[in-house]
């Protein structure tokens, strides 16, 4: 066998008479292409990943859960209606950090009477607001988020990488053509 894998692989780079600048072309293509997406994706995933952890880690400090009690009953409400997994809208009163009374509208557990007390999550300035991410679920979404990110960014630059592949294999075809049409006719008759 002559030459290895990698000298195959670098076939476009040598010498050879048949290189054509289109093939050194192609190559630099592919090999930025790949740069961006193992480098860049990488700063961009983990960059992306950092800053939902930030912002989850923001959420859990920012966020209090606090005692309220049910002004209305959580009625079992039919399946496809408001209800999330056994939960239901209901106004709910609390005191917030500040001492004075809130009223609104909470998911809570279906079924429960008026009176009955209920756990809500709130900021800090006492309006309600969805429960954080615990730490294990900020690290998961944390990390969807930080691979969406580097794949949005990869989506593009490989796309850009074909387009640019695809015009210079039209490059070489335009090429071919007219150099057979300068060589064809020197082969002898033709038919038909």
């Amino acid at each position: 066998m002559n030459g290895g894998c990698g000298t195959r692989a670098l076939w476009r780079w040598r010498g050879n008479p048949l290189r054509r600048t289109e093939d050194v072309l192609e190559a630099w293509v592919v090999l930025a292409v790949w740069v961006v997406v193992a480098v860049g994706g990488t700063l961009v995933g983990v960059l992306a990943g950092h800053a939902a952890d930030e912002a989850f880690a923001r959420q859990r400090a920012e966020r209090h859960a606090v005692r309220a009690v049910l002004v209305t009953g959580s009625s079992t409400i039919p399946a496809g209606d408001s209800a999330v997994d056994d939960r239901a809208a209901a106004r709910v009163r609390w005191t917030a950090p500040d001492g004075t009374a809130h009223t609104g509208s909470a998911l809570v557990d279906t079924g429960l009477k008026a009176g009955s007390r209920v756990v809500v999550w709130v900021d800090d300035h006492g309006a309600l607001t969805g429960e954080p991410p615990d730490r294990t679920a900020a690290t998961v979404e944390a990390v969807l988020f930080g691979g969406a990110a580097a794949l949005g960014l990869a989506g593009p630059v490989v796309g850009i990488g074909a387009l640019l592949r695809w015009r210079l294999d039209r490059r070489r075809i335009e090429a071919w053509g007219r150099e057979w049409d300068l060589v064809e006719p020197g082969w002898g008759h033709r038919t038909g």
